[in-house]
């Protein structure tokens, strides 16, 4: 599919699919037309339920699967779906076990994977269940090795998932990982990393192996920040350790660019909130090095899953941080995306919508607690 600005036309028909409340809520029709060729951010419909921590999945049939979340400590949410063809989000059944910080990760045959997280009072969770958009149900599937929340999924070429570190029972930081098979509907060891990581990235490269990239363990006095990297080959089922990134980050996001190389984008350092990182690397997998990227327009931290590879080849960054920007690869260089509303940032949820844009919904930060408030950007 090629990413192509809307004409004129084709803007107003898509946002008057939205409805009149919609329009009444949002910029104005011309001044979405003067907005520069990088998109612009406006206010959709806001969601049923306020959510930070959730996830949000492109389903095959064009909705979005939203799941999770919390909305105060130790609460954890059902789902909900977002409708493109009226704007609107719509209950679901509800979730077998509620939960944030947790993963979402799309199969092949179009159900989704929903794995750990924390539940109610905050209990990390072995406890996994499918979401099947055939019939809007979720289902049990095989329990994880290890119960575990802040970790990361990735689907592999072969049509498993590995699931890799985060924080278990007690605060135990996890090395460990595991792979689902949805054939078998059970999870399998799939070793150890090299070192215990929660609030890391993960990336499948062009090849089919994995890149896990920093994150931190160890709590309070005892956290230590890693810039430690190492790759997960699905066919040798083993963990490598693989370079350094230029600084140790935890709470970043990445991403894989066009060329095979990966953008890995803000993060903060032992400060939290006060340590925000605007700073970049970008990791060949040709050479095995990281070298510094461009500075984005602002830092940005707990911002993972919400970086998209537009079909163009620009990336939107649409978490972290009140506002959105681009960065064009072949520019090297980042632009703030226009439009008036002032997002959450902190633990949102972002998923493509098919042939319209892209979905962003809530979060926490900017002043602000969890929010239902939900946004599109429009190319």
């Amino acid at each position: 599919m090629t990413w192509r600005p809307l004409s004129g036309a084709a803007l107003i028909t898509a946002l008057a699919s939205f409805g009149s409340d919609w329009l009444m809520r949002s910029p104005s029709i011309p001044d979405l037309l003067q907005q520069p060729r990088r998109g612009t951010l406006v206010s959709t419909e806001d969601m049923r339920v306020a959510r930070a921590g959730h996830t949000a999945t492109a389903l095959p049939d064009g909705r979005v699967l939203v799941a999770g979340g919390f909305k105060e400590k130790g609460s954890a949410s059902g789902a909900e779906v977002y409708q493109p063809d009226s704007g609107k989000f719509a209950p679901l059944p509800p979730m077998i076990t509620p939960r944030h910080s947790h993963t979402a990760t799309l199969l092949r045959d179009g159900r989704v994977l929903i794995v750990g997280g924390y539940g109610e009072g905050s209990g990390r969770l072995a406890d996994v269940e499918l979401f099947d958009p055939a019939n809007n149900s979720f289902t049990r599937t095989g329990s994880l090795l290890a119960a575990r929340a802040g970790h990361v999924a990735v689907l592999l070429t072969n049509g498993r998932v590995l699931v890799a570190g985060g924080v278990g029972p007690g605060w135990t930081f996890l090395a460990s990982a595991e792979v689902y098979d949805p054939v078998a509907g059970r999870f399998l060891p799939a070793g150890n990393m090299s070192m215990p990581r929660e609030s890391h990235a993960a990336v499948r490269l062009v090849d089919g192996r994995v890149l896990i990239v920093g994150g931190h363990n160890g709590q309070r006095r005892n956290l230590k920040l890693l810039a430690a990297a190492e790759i997960y080959d699905p066919v040798d089922g083993a963990f490598v350790r693989y370079g350094t990134m230029r600084i140790p980050r935890h709470k970043h996001d990445a991403v894989l660019l066009p060329s095979g190389q990966v953008l890995i984008t803000g993060g903060t350092d032992e400060r939290d909130a006060r340590g925000v990182l605007s700073s970049t690397e970008i990791f060949s997998p040709d050479t095995g090095k990281f070298v510094d990227g461009p500075v984005m327009k602002l830092g940005r931290y707990k911002h993972q899953g919400a970086s998209v590879l537009l079909p163009g080849g620009l990336v939107l960054i649409a978490g972290g941080a009140p506002q959105a920007e681009i960065y064009d690869p072949a520019r090297r260089s980042f632009e703030l995306v226009p439009g008036r509303p002032q997002m959450a940032g902190h633990f949102s949820a972002v998923a493509m919508l098919r042939g319209v844009g892209v979905l962003i919904t809530g979060g926490y930060g900017n002043g602000a607690a969890p929010r239902s408030s939900a946004w599109l950007f429009l190319p």
